[in-house]
């Protein structure tokens, strides 16, 4: 869980999560899950005619682990926003690392708020995803 608030520093970074190899039933469970059933996520052909060596992750996937670094960093209940813009593709085989630094600590309407930069890259270190996120720190 969270450290305590004094021991928060701008420009630490949060522990970060690394995920194991993504494989396709887990892109195929996850189409299930989130209703994204879009092709290229679970068909090869199809992937390949989209000029993929493969079939690619859901970006939300991704998205998805960032919340789940954050939530284990600072409760489920702390996690007050997440904004992320895609960069690049995951594939099949990939590790993704998710990572997190502390860009502002303040104070607001009596709450105490943690701004954080967050991101996940690949085991050849592309970023795929990046954005930020807030969390209330108690």
């Amino acid at each position: 869980m969270i450290c305590a608030w004094q021991e928060i520093e701008v420009g630490g970074e949060i522990p970060r999560l690394v995920k194991p190899p993504i494989d396709t039933t887990q892109l195929v469970r996850y189409a299930g899950a989130s209703g994204d059933f879009n092709r290229i996520h679970f068909d090869q052909d199809f992937a390949r005619e989209g000029g993929f060596p493969t079939v690619i992750a859901v970006g939300m996937l991704s998205a998805g682990f960032l919340g789940q670094m954050l939530v284990a960093w600072a409760g489920p209940a702390a996690v007050t926003k997440i904004a992320v813009r895609f960069k690049a593709v995951t594939f099949p085989g990939d590790v993704v690392t998710c990572r997190g630094v502390v860009t502002a600590k303040r104070e607001d309407a009596g709450q105490r708020l943690v701004d954080l930069k967050i991101w996940c890259e690949k085991q050849d270190g592309a970023v795929t995803v990046e954005g930020t996120a807030t969390v209330v720190v108690a």
